[in-house]
């Protein structure tokens, strides 16, 4: 997929979608203007990334057009296998070479106008990022526990089944990618994240902290 950070947002939304989703609909979410919203969904549309489908008019009317995301064929089971053997024997090296690749892979993309100055900014940098990503944090349950730590909570994964018995190359590619978007929306270094799998069988939480915060623990 071309790298644009609106398409990659359109289609999260729309692969965590239970039904398809026509373009206002999807410039409300996004808060978008639906004609940028259609040049995207054209994009992806020749990509082959998301389909059209006709939707009944709402009252009369022509139909709608929606959009839904093409289903990966990839075997990414088999894929994420070879790459955990490629990167050695040992989860803490393959833990560091995913986060290198996840910094990396960050480094690609549109910054936007984030800025990043507090914790809370931080949090909404993070939860906003995951959220494109398709990990559906739950904003309602997304509070500061102390003066020093804020915790996102994670009900979803669009790599679930990997991360199981690929959380160091999973996780890390996607620790790497949160860490470096808080890099460069903010002072480097000023703040740091940490992913923790699993802590119920559907349940992941992201923790951030400032720095000074992490070194006096």
């Amino acid at each position: 997929m071309s790298d644009s950070w609106p398409r990659r947002r359109l289609l999260a939304i729309l692969r965590r979608a239970s039904e398809p989703m026509d373009a206002r609909e999807l410039a409300v979410e996004t808060g978008q203007h639906v004609t940028t919203v259609r040049f995207h969904l054209d994009v992806l549309t020749r990509e082959s990334l998301v389909c059209q489908v006709q939707q009944p008019p709402r009252g009369r009317g022509r139909p709608r057009i929606g959009y839904t995301a093409v289903q990966r064929t990839v075997g990414y089971q088999e894929l994420a296998q070879v790459l955990a053997d490629q990167l050695g024997a040992d989860p803490k090296r393959r833990l560091d070479a995913s986060v290198t690749a996840g910094r990396a892979w960050a480094a690609k993309m549109d910054d936007g106008d984030r800025t990043v100055e507090t914790l809370d900014d931080a949090r909404e940098v993070a939860t906003s990022l995951l959220a494109e990503l398709g990990f559906a944090p739950d904003r309602a349950a997304d509070v500061t526990s102390s003066q020093d730590t804020a915790t996102i909570r994670l009900t979803a994964c669009p790599l679930r089944e990997l991360a199981r018995t690929h959380s160091e190359v999973v996780c890390g590619v996607h620790l790497g990618l949160m860490r470096e978007v808080l890099d460069r929306a903010g002072q480097p270094g000023a703040f740091t994240a940490s992913l923790h799998p699993f802590v119920e069988p559907d349940l992941c939480l992201a923790r951030l902290a400032p720095s000074i915060a992490l070194s006096r623990a």
